[in-house]
């Protein structure tokens, strides 16, 4: 079975993903989450040493939140 895309708001599966959640909108200026990604500051700094369970919680939290967000 192939990866598919975000269909009807429903999103991708984790094998369809990018590797980070980055979108190069990075902002954590007045609080603690980024304004692009929707990942809080640890989240960012640790994301490279999290393991495969651990980034997909931050990535259900982020897209219920309605993040990544390319234009901020």
């Amino acid at each position: 079975m192939s990866a598919r895309p975000e269909v009807a708001g429903v999103p991708a599966p984790p094998a369809a993903r990018p590797d980070t959640p980055c979108v190069a909108v990075c902002s954590t200026t007045f609080d603690e989450v980024c304004r692009g990604c929707g990942r809080t500051v640890a989240e960012v700094a640790n994301w490279v040493v999290m393991d495969a369970d651990q980034k997909e919680v931050v990535w259900q939290r982020i897209l219920a939140q309605g993040y990544p967000r390319r234009n901020t």
